[in-house]
């Protein structure tokens, strides 16, 4: 089963109370910054910073993503240099615009794992994309490398690239999402939404995590911890999301008894993707709910 990631929470790499206080603030993971966060002149503190955090700092399974530097600056491999050796269990690098951007970035933390002696491929990637180019390479760049985990959509970057206006209601992203949302299932991998920025609406807030949620998407990130507590609820499975999953379980398994090829529940075949996707529901359920509403 895929690791539950309904809530990223970025951390600016460069704030040494929130690195600290990372697994206290209910996120399932959180992303330390070191790229829009951080000016020129704070780089290689921050980096420097977020360095000693993963080398002495207890996270107590909170997952622990970095977001270095485009590959398109002179900062991303000092980036991956410092940090691959102390074992961040995601690297996510931005403004991803084609497999050949995750080839050269594989490439080079495998060099480093090979220099340190390293558990190879034990760091997954998740690409954060942000252009129209990117979008449209969605499905190649998901597919590029088996440490890719999950697609990451950046809105803002995105609507910028487009020229478009960045609305409350999202119209003006609703393709993005939906392509990513798309390629990601379609590589059998997560999505994660963008953040929803303006941090003292809580009603918007509410209103766009459902719509990520409906589209398909996995989880949703967040620029404040006041954010966390609402999107985790919105991810984590409904009442009636949890019993009919289980009934799908219960309905192969007696199948399975019976010998019987095709299943239906409620009139409906019940294939791989359904069957998948109820046992995700399930262990999503398990893990934040104890197995119990």
């Amino acid at each position: 089963m895929a690791r539950i990631r309904r809530t990223m929470l970025f951390v600016p790499g460069n704030n040494p109370g929130m690195l600290f206080n990372g697994c206290v603030l209910g996120a399932d993971s959180v992303i330390f910054d070191l790229e829009d966060a951080i000016s020129l002149g704070e780089k290689d503190s921050a980096r420097i910073l977020v360095r000693n955090a993963l080398e002495t700092l207890n996270y107590n399974g909170t997952e622990i993503i970095i977001r270095i530097n485009a590959i398109n600056t002179s900062f991303w491999q000092k980036d991956l240099d410092m940090i691959i050796p102390k074992n961040p269990n995601i690297i996510m690098p931005p403004k991803i615009e084609s497999k050949e951007d995750i080839i050269e970035i594989e490439n080079y933390i495998t060099k480093i794992e090979e220099r340190d002696n390293l558990v190879k491929n034990e760091i997954k990637l998740i690409p954060l994309i942000e252009s129209a180019l990117g979008v449209e390479n969605a499905f190649e760049i998901a597919k590029a490398s088996s440490r890719v985990v999950a697609l990451f959509l950046g809105a803002e970057d995105l609507t910028a690239n487009l020229g478009a206006k960045r609305t409350v209601e999202g119209k003006e992203i609703f393709y993005s999402r939906s392509r990513v949302v798309i390629a990601a299932k379609a590589a059998n991998i997560q999505a994660i939404d963008t953040p929803y920025t303006d941090i003292n609406d809580e009603e918007g807030l509410i209103k766009d995590s459902k719509i990520a949620k409906d589209m398909g998407f996995d989880g949703k990130a967040a620029i404040s911890p006041r954010h966390v507590e609402e999107i985790n609820k919105i991810f984590t499975p409904s009442y009636e999301e949890i019993e009919y999953s289980r009934r799908v379980i219960e309905a192969i398994e007696k199948a399975e008894k019976e010998g019987k090829g095709v299943i239906s529940l409620d009139g409906q075949m019940i294939d791989a993707p359904i069957v998948e996707r109820a046992k995700y529901v399930i262990s999503i359920f398990e893990n934040v709910k104890g197995g119990r509403y």
